[in-house]
């Protein structure tokens, strides 16, 4: 008898569209598959969904804010149902930018320099403060969001008017500006996956480049990267993955720049959409959509 899988996505976060598009994939797959499946949005009648469908596993599609922050984790504890991806601790570190990034440098792992602003700041003395600690351009973006919801790149002339656009948070973090490749890694469960490279025709790998066929960003894999490189960037992948505790699949991202590879943040929850990354590294490597979904499932558990 085929399980029950209870798939979670929707939630009220930023990454809304792409989480249910991620959860419809999932769910269409599984069923196809012949297991039982059911949709359900993260509200109130959550617990008395899972109570009644009584699922084998929880597959937790949700993205960005509440569905990877811990959030959602920690009511997902109280039902003692495995359910996929990081669990609690994992998660809420991986989404704070800042201290996950404090967490890659006191283990060594390289990472752009960066600075936390508070909106409370004079704007001058900001610009004085990159200026000295940083250099321009910078990256600009919220401490918790994914997908690279509301990042800008901006410079001295511009970066008042970008922060306009960004006083919804009350603390953002900027880092410095790492030109050079984009290269992404996925670890699933202890094992390395592979790796991808992103040449998007935008400025950068930002939201539309990711989600819109439009963007035309150009996909590369296997990665032109000499063998030892390849290896370096998969090692640092696993290290981080096993740093933070994270458990099923993640994707790392990395810039490539003067032979050394920079953190920039690792993704607990990567998107399982047709233009997601994941699936797509596992189709190269011979794993088929199901097989990615099923290594995810066996991995599930409670976990804080």
């Amino acid at each position: 008898m085929k399980k029950k899988i209870l798939v979670i996505s929707g939630g009220i976060s930023k990454e809304r569209a792409i989480s249910l598009d991620s959860g419809k994939q999932v769910a269409k797959e599984l069923s196809r598959n012949g297991y039982i499946v059911k949709i359900c949005e993260p509200n109130l009648k959550l617990i008395k969904i899972i109570k009644s469908f009584k699922p084998n596993t929880i597959f937790n599609a949700l993205h960005g804010q509440f569905g990877e922050d811990g959030y959602i984790q920690t009511i997902l504890e109280t039902t003692n149902v495995p359910y996929t991806h990081s669990g609690v601790l994992a998660s809420s570190i991986a989404m704070d930018k800042a201290i996950s990034k404090k967490i890659f440098i006191k283990n060594n792992i390289l990472t752009p320099k960066f600075l936390i602003y508070s909106f409370n700041k004079k704007k001058i003395d900001l610009i004085k403060l990159i200026k000295q600690k940083l250099k321009f351009p910078v990256v600009v973006k919220p401490i918790n969001e994914g997908s690279s919801v509301n990042v800008y790149i901006c410079t001295e002339k511009n970066i008042i008017r970008n922060l306009k656009l960004l006083n919804e948070y009350k603390k953002i973090i900027i880092e410095e500006f790492i030109p050079g490749r984009e290269i992404q890694a996925a670890i699933i469960g202890s094992k390395k996956l592979g790796a991808i490279e992103l040449k998007p025709k935008r400025k950068f790998y930002d939201y539309k480049a990711k989600y819109s066929s439009k963007a035309k960003t150009k996909h590369i894999i296997p990665v032109e990267l000499s063998k030892n490189n390849f290896n370096k960037i998969m090692n640092l992948a696993l290290k981080t993955h096993k740093l933070i505790g994270c458990k099923g699949v993640t994707r790392s991202d990395f810039k490539f720049f003067k032979g050394k590879f920079y953190l920039l943040e690792i993704n607990t929850q990567p998107g399982m959409t047709s233009l997601s990354l994941v699936p797509e590294i596992a189709s190269y490597y011979g794993i088929s959509f199901i097989k990615l979904i099923e290594l995810i499932l066996k991995d599930a558990s409670t976990k804080k």
